[in-house]
């Protein structure tokens, strides 16, 4: 039993077809197919239940695909224990950002880290939070950017900026005559948000509860959009949204198209915190990733 083996065994329980898991481990099918077969003599059981278009792990199996996914943990950290021996920033970084933070941090992050770290190279990804937190935890990312609270166990936490919401309007809008918005007053509007899965979306529904029931009959979710989607259609003129303050002036478009309208006191606001395994054994590229931005945040 061997540790390609083991990545086998492991990219066929999260692929669940064999040519997928094949092409992810940039090998042959029949070459993948054999050594699962040889796994499964080798243990005496069968580890997958062949279907017509998929493949799924036998129950008793779970346990062994479990164990070889922290089996191919720990090998990845002797390697990067044994790297960090030599040079902590002389190899590539992978980090990942939730998709309303990436767009903004990142034209600042990657040349700050180049500047202080020029070997380390930055695998980056946007995605969202559920997706970077599984990734993060079985090693396929290094470092994730997300906004708190964020749970989990051998995690750290720490806090890179915090930035407060407005409210993005047409330039037109009889709002611009307010001062400021009042949570309660986005019931009166056609609201543009960002569909389910976004943790952005969440913040913003949490300033006013009514949001998400009936009284909200003029709620418009973008499923699967950004807030440049979000953007776009409030200068098309189709409604109001919530922005965090670092995509608030981006891309394209004159300040003129718009009008950006804080909340009242207490103004909302979210937390965003670089987050990493306890065990990652390259605190100094975690340095230079928590150095890159300004403590105070992103400039609008």
């Amino acid at each position: 039993m061997t540790l390609t083996e083991l990545r086998y065994l492991v990219a066929l329980a999260r692929e669940r077809h064999f040519g997928h898991a094949a092409q992810l481990c940039n090998v042959s099918q029949p070459t993948l197919s054999a050594a699962i077969k040889k796994l499964e003599e080798q243990l005496g059981m069968p580890l997958f239940e062949r279907r017509p278009r998929e493949v799924v792990v036998t129950p008793q199996a779970e346990p062994i695909v479990a164990q070889a996914q922290r089996v191919l943990e720990q090998a990845d950290l002797l390697e990067q224990m044994a790297m960090s021996q030599r040079d902590q920033l002389g190899s590539p970084l992978r980090v990942g950002a939730i998709f309303t933070v990436a767009p903004y941090l990142f034209p600042t992050l990657v040349p700050q880290v180049h500047a202080e770290a020029p070997e380390m190279p930055l695998f980056i990804e946007e995605n969202y939070t559920h997706v970077l937190r599984g990734k993060l935890e079985r090693g396929e990312l290094d470092a994730i950017i997300v906004a708190l609270p964020f749970s989990g166990g051998g995690l750290v936490r720490a806090k890179m900026y915090e930035e407060s919401f407005s409210v993005l309007l047409p330039a037109n809008h009889s709002w611009t005559k307010q001062q400021h918005i009042r949570p309660e007053q986005l019931l009166d509007e056609t609201l543009l948000l960002l569909g389910e899965g976004h943790c952005f979306r969440d913040q913003v529904l949490e300033l006013c509860p009514a949001i998400n029931s009936e009284r909200q009959r003029n709620l418009v979710q973008i499923e699967g959009g950004s807030l440049e989607t979000l953007r776009h259609m409030v200068a098309s003129g189709l409604g109001i949204t919530v922005l965090p303050d670092s995509a608030l002036y981006q891309h394209g478009y004159d300040k003129s198209t718009f009008a950006v309208r804080p909340f009242t006191a207490p103004v909302p606001s979210r937390t965003i915190a670089l987050v990493w395994r306890d065990s990652f054994p390259r605190p100094k590229a975690i340095e230079v990733l928590r150095h890159a931005v300004p403590r105070e945040g992103l400039a609008a």
